[in-house]
């Protein structure tokens, strides 16, 4: 926003709004893995409280690095190649994407605490705030939405 006092002009904001912070890596399903991208995301949230000056404590890192794990665990195990990890954050939310070649879209199966294994996607809806999922030409996305802040 710009003011205009007798002919001279003085900014006083910002004219343009910002872009979230965005990062994204490869992945090939190679051992260490997941343990990588939850270390890209640790530092991606590191980036986003330094950058952004977000306030993030620390259950809600630790939400964003479990779906990171939970999603790319299963992108690891379902699809036939590589996937992709794609972020993006601002001081209220986190965005977390994985893109794999699998056209098959994850199943949440009902509450059982007796079922071994498959608790996966029922983590991520548990706490994440939105969670869809859809087939893109590549295969599919897998998006969690994790909010925060005031």
């Amino acid at each position: 926003m710009i003011e205009y006092l007798d002919g001279a002009v003085i900014p006083t904001g910002f004219d343009v709004p910002v872009e979230p912070l965005r990062r994204a890596a490869h992945y090939t399903g190679e051992p260490g893995c997941i343990a990588d991208a939850r270390a890209f995301a640790a530092h991606f949230v590191d980036q986003l409280r330094t950058e952004w000056c977000a306030t993030i404590g620390d259950r809600a890192i630790g939400d964003v690095l479990l779906v990171v794990s939970e999603l790319i665990t299963n992108a690891d195990r379902h699809s036939n190649g590589p996937y992709i990890l794609d972020l993006e954050g601002t001081e209220l939310s986190v965005t977390v994407c994985v893109y794999d070649s699998s056209d098959a879209l994850p199943l949440r199966f009902p509450k059982d605490p007796e079922r071994i294994g498959r608790h996966g996607l029922e983590i991520v809806h548990a706490v994440a705030a939105e969670v869809t999922a859809e087939r893109v030409p590549v295969g599919k996305r897998v998006r969690a939405v994790l909010t925060f802040g005031p």
